[in-house]
C-alpha cells in the first residue's frame, strides 16, 4: 500500500505509524487508485480518434490481417474503438470475406487486449496431436481375463464391501459390492489392451513393514506399473453411535472423530498408495466423463511415464560413460605428469653431478698447478688421486646415456596428481607402470 502511494508512514516514539495518504482516501472512497482514473480518462479522450482508424468493415479487416501476417492485437481498446473492431468482425464473418479453409477468431470481446487471427484450419488440425485411442469396455464378460476370472472368485459370498487388496494372484479392489461387476469389467479391457499392445500384465507380492503386499502391474519395457481400483470416499460429519455415546458418558475425555469416509460411487483407478508412482498416473469418475472414457489416456501416460525412465536411463548411462573417461583421463595425464617428472629429477641430477665433476676436476688441476714442478706431498697426492677417480666416476657422460626407468604407478602417488578417487574404478595399471584395461590409454587428456 505504501507503495501505491495509498499510505505514508511515519515514526512516532519508538514505532511507526501509518497516515492515509490523499490517494488512499480517494480509493476507499471510489474503489479505484486515482492513477487508474487517469489512464481511464485519457484513454476515452482518444477513443475517438482510435475508432476512426479501425477497419470500416470486414474486407479491409481481412486485408490487414493478412498484412500483418495474420494477427492483429488492439490494446485494450475503449467503448467506441471496440465496437468498430466488432462491427468489421462480424462483417467479414457473415458477408463470406474470410478466406476459404480459414477461420477467423477474436478474444478480448468485452474487456482487456482484443486480438484477431486468421487461422489455416488444415495447419491447425496437423498441429494437433492425434487422439488418444479409446479402449472399449465389454457389457458383459463371456470370456474374462485370466486375472479378472481369479478376481471373481476371490470375491467369496456376497459382502457389503469387495477387499482383495490382501490377496495374492487378484486384482486390488476396494469398493462397494454393486460396482464390482463394472470394476472387473474395467479391468478386463484394460489388461487386454495392453497384452495387446506388447505390454505384460503381471502379479507382484512384496513385504512391506513386515506385512505381505499385492499388486497387479503393467510392465512396459521392463518397467512395471502397479494398479489399484477402489471407490473414491466422501468425508461427512460423523454420527455419534449409541455405543460411542455410553462411551463418552463413562470417560469424558474420550474424543470421538468429527468426519467419517462413505463411499460415493465414483471409481478411481491409478498408482497405489505409498507406491513410486502414486501421483504419476490415476483416473476416476468425474463430472463430464466415466473412468471407462479415460483408459486409453491411462495406458497413454504409462507408456509416456516409460519412455522418460527411459531417456532419463539413457542419459544417466552416458554421464556415467563420461565421467568414467574423463576419470581414466586424469589418471592418464597424472601418469603422463609423474613420468615427466621422474625424467626431469633424473636429468637435473645427472647436470648437477656432470657439473661437480667438472669442479672437482678444476680443482685438483688447480692443485697440480700451485706445486709447479715442485715434489707433491704423499698425502696430497693420494687425496687429489681419490679426488680425480670420483669425477672420473661421478661424470654421467662416461656412459651412454639412456631413457630412465618409469617410475611405479601406485594409486597413492597418483590420487595426488589426478586429484580424483583412486578407487572409483578399476586401476589401470600393473605394478610395472604398464596399461592393463582392453582399452587403449586416453589420447586427449587434457579435458
Amino acid at each position: 500500500m505504501e507503495q501505491r502511494d495509498l499510505i505514508k508512514r511515519t515514526r512516532r516514539g519508538s514505532g511507526h505509524v501509518a497516515v492515509v495518504t490523499a490517494d488512499g482516501r480517494y480509493y476507499l472512497k471510489h474503489g479505484k487508485h486515482p492513477r487508474q482514473v487517469q489512464v481511464e480518462k485519457e484513454r476515452l479522450e482518444g477513443d475517438t480518434a482510435q475508432a476512426a482508424r479501425a477497419p470500416a468493415g470486414g474486407a479491409e479487416l481481412i486485408s490487414r490481417l493478412q498484412s500483418a501476417s495474420g494477427k492483429i492485437t488492439v490494446p485494450d481498446p475503449a467503448e467506441q474503438t471496440r465496437g468498430r473492431w466488432r462491427a468489421a468482425y462480424y462483417d467479414a464473418l457473415h458477408h463470406g470475406h474470410v478466406p476459404t479453409g480459414c477461420k477467423l477468431r477474436w478474444n478480448g470481446r468485452q474487456r482487456g487486449d482484443c486480438v484477431f487471427a486468421v487461422v489455416d484450419e488444415e495447419a491447425e488440425k496437423a498441429a494437433q496431436s492425434p487422439p488418444v485411442p479409446a479402449v472399449d469396455v465389454p457389457k458383459t464378460l463371456d470370456r474374462p481375463h485370466r486375472l479378472v476370472r481369479a478376481t471373481r472368485k476371490a470375491l467369496g459370498r456376497p459382502r457389503s464391501v469387495v477387499d482383495t487388496r490382501g490377496k495374492p494372484e487378484v486384482i486390488p479392489l476396494y469398493l462397494l459390492r454393486p460396482l464390482a461387476d463394472r470394476a472387473l469389467r474395467i479391468m478386463h479391457a484394460l489388461l487386454k489392451e495392453a497384452e495387446n499392445r506388447g505390454y505384460a500384465v503381471e502379479t507382484q507380492s512384496y513385504l512391506k513393514r513386515e506385512e505381505a503386499v499385492h499388486l497387479v502391474a503393467i510392465v512396459i519395457r521392463g518397467r512395471a506399473f502397479p494398479l489399484a481400483l477402489t471407490e473414491r470416499t466422501t468425508k461427512v460429519p460423523h454420527e455419534p453411535t449409541p455405543q460411542e455415546l455410553r462411551q463418552q458418558e463413562r470417560n469424558p475425555w474420550t474424543r470421538l472423530p468429527k468426519y467419517d469416509e462413505e463411499f460415493n460411487g465414483r471409481l478411481a483407478l491409478g498408482a497405489p498408495s505409498g507406491s513410486w508412482y502414486q501421483h504419476s498416473y490415476s483416473y476416476s469418475d468425474g463430472a463430464r466423463w466415466t473412468l471407462e472414457s479415460r483408459l486409453g489416456h491411462l495406458l497413454q501416460d504409462l507408456q509416456r511415464i516409460a519412455a522418460e525412465a527411459d531417456r532419463q536411463e539413457q542419459e544417466k548411462e552416458l554421464r556415467e560413460v563420461e565421467q568414467r573417461r574423463r576419470w581414466y583421463a586424469a589418471v592418464a595425464r597424472a601418469r603422463q605428469q609423474q613420468i615427466e617428472q621422474h625424467r626431469a629429477a633424473v636429468l637435473t641430477g645427472q647436470i648437477r653431478a656432470w657439473r661437480q665433476a667438472d669442479e672437482i676436476r678444476a680443482f685438483y688441476q688447480a692443485a697440480r698447478a700451485r706445486a709447479g714442478d715442485a715434489p707433491v706431498a704423499a698425502d696430497e697426492s693420494d687425496w687429489l688421486e681419490w679426488a680425480e677417480a670420483y669425477a672420473v666416476q661421478l661424470d654421467p657422460l662416461r656412459l651412454l646415456l639412456r631413457t630412465p626407468v618409469d617410475p611405479p604407478a601406485g594409486p597413492g602417488v597418483l590420487r595426488e596428481l589426478a586429484k580424483v578417487d583412486s578407487y572409483a574404478y578399476p586401476w589401470p595399471f600393473d605394478a610395472d607402470g604398464r596399461w592393463t584395461l582392453a582399452d587403449d590409454p586416453p589420447t586427449n587428456t587434457r579435458t
